[in-house]
């Protein structure tokens, strides 16, 4: 009787626990389904871009907090190095599979884009939802705005400011709250800098061709005919002898005063001089601000750029880079590239784009942000950059040149500007520099025509 008992309960507890098993082997089954299915409405973006280091970090959190936000989109970050090394990548991808969604592209690589055929103008999405670009900063989009469209949506953007070292200035008998402004305000500051500290050079400009660009238009110079070749493709350079040659003859006074350090091309070499107290200004992005003013063992003075004394400021050229939508993908998928887009305008995204990165808040609102307004608190020279920016005078000067040589423009600039800084003649590098850039501009055209 015993075993009889034993046996039916035996029997009933392999029942329910077969049965509970089965529960379970079902609920397992119903979830797998359950993400397969919200897998397969997931629509995924690929998003190539060139921000490293600090930048990169600041990115991916942003990115993730999107893709944590909401089921719908999952935005697929990958860096492809340095912003030619990206856009040399896209060329050969352009137009095929391989090629991402949408990418981050520099802003000089902007007729490169639009005359690629391979992008979707970012109006159209703006034109289907009704979306305001002029909530954004003015000096921002102005850069962008072409033939009266956009063609893609700006992202990272800074301009260059100067950098100067506040300890050495309080040393030499300089007011560090009222820095140079004008190119004969900094020689000055730079030979008081040198009399009190014989270690120490006054100014060094990094032979860097946007900075040139940018020492244009401060003085209302354009770099390109044609109003910087947005009312006409550009013909010939934009700039009269005396505003491009003005530059040069700056540096070479400044060398024939022993005020001037030699930093050449290399930007690197240029900021870590100036951390170690070799040199007291400088010129370089506002981007760099936080990394510049984390690193210095002094007080970080940050200031407007400076221009002539027979000129009046007119301010400064956006730089950096923008983000483009590919054609040839899936409407669903270029729409939700579009949502990213438009999330990273946010004035909350911005302000955290903005703190942790130096590069400005596209969306001014962002500045409202009490993030943003603690940073200010804790360091103060952030707000000068946006300061600067703000106070540009919009015209064809600074809105910037738009050209598909104009990387190549460049290098032939730093040459001259190496030149000069190696002892060469002025008026000899700068009439080289010219021939160069205007045979430059007549090989572009004609290479478009044919």
């Amino acid at each position: 009787m015993k075993k009889l008992v034993f046996s039916l309960m035996m029997f009933v507890f392999v029942f329910i626990a077969a049965a509970c098993g089965g529960d379970a082997a079902s609920d397992k089954t119903s979830a797998s389904q359950a993400d397969e299915e919200r897998n397969s409405e997931t629509q995924e973006v690929t998003f190539w871009h060139a921000m490293g280091g600090a930048a990169q970090e600041a990115l991916d959190q942003i990115v993730a907090d999107y893709n944590n936000s909401q089921d719908d989109i999952q935005v697929n970050a990958q860096y492809q190095g340095s912003y030619d090394e990206a856009l040399t990548k896209y060329q050969s991808v352009a137009g095929t599979d391989s090629a991402p969604t949408m990418m981050q592209v520099f802003e000089i690589g902007t007729m490169t884009m639009i005359n690629s055929g391979s992008i979707v103008p970012i109006q159209e999405f703006v034109d289907a939802d009704g979306y305001d670009m002029s909530e954004l900063e003015e000096n921002i989009v102005n850069y962008y705005n072409i033939d009266d469209q956009f063609y893609s949506m700006p992202f990272n953007s800074s301009t260059p400011v100067m950098y100067y070292n506040k300890d050495a200035f309080e040393a030499a008998g300089l007011d560090p709250e009222n820095p140079p402004e004008t190119f004969e305000e900094v020689e000055a500051a730079g030979k008081a800098i040198a009399d009190a500290n014989p270690d120490m050079k006054g100014f060094a400009l990094q032979a860097y061709g946007w900075l040139f660009e940018q020492l244009l238009a401060n003085q209302g110079a354009l770099l390109l005919n044609n109003d910087n070749g947005r009312t006409e493709t550009a013909t010939e350079i934009g700039f009269t002898d005396e505003e491009g040659k003005s530059i040069f003859n700056w540096v070479e006074r400044m060398i024939n005063d022993g005020t001037f350090a030699n930093y050449g091309t290399n930007g690197d070499n240029m900021v870590a001089g100036f951390t170690a107290g070799d040199v007291a200004m400088f010129l370089q992005s506002s981007a760099s601000a936080r990394d510049v003013i984390d690193n210095a063992p002094f007080e970080v003075g940050v200031a407007f750029m400076p221009y002539p004394e027979d000129k009046e400021r007119q301010g400064v050229v956006i730089g950096g880079a923008s983000l483009w939508m590919m054609d040839g993908k899936p409407e669903a998928e270029q729409q939700a590239a579009w949502e990213f887009m438009k999330y990273l305008q946010t004035p909350e995204v911005q302000a955290e784009w903005h703190v942790n990165t130096g590069y400005f808040a596209v969306n001014p609102e962002a500045y409202d942000e009490q993030l943003v307004q603690d940073s200010y608190e804790e360091m103060p020279q952030l707000q000068v950059t946006v300061d600067q920016l703000q106070s540009t005078k919009p015209s064809y000067a600074t809105q910037g040149a738009v050209m598909d040589m104009i990387p190549e423009a460049r290098r032939i600039t730093e040459t001259a500007l190496e030149s000069v800084y190696n002892g060469g003649d002025v008026d000899e590098a700068y009439n080289t520099a010219v021939e160069q850039l205007n045979a430059a501009i007549e090989r572009a055209n004609a290479a478009r025509e044919g």
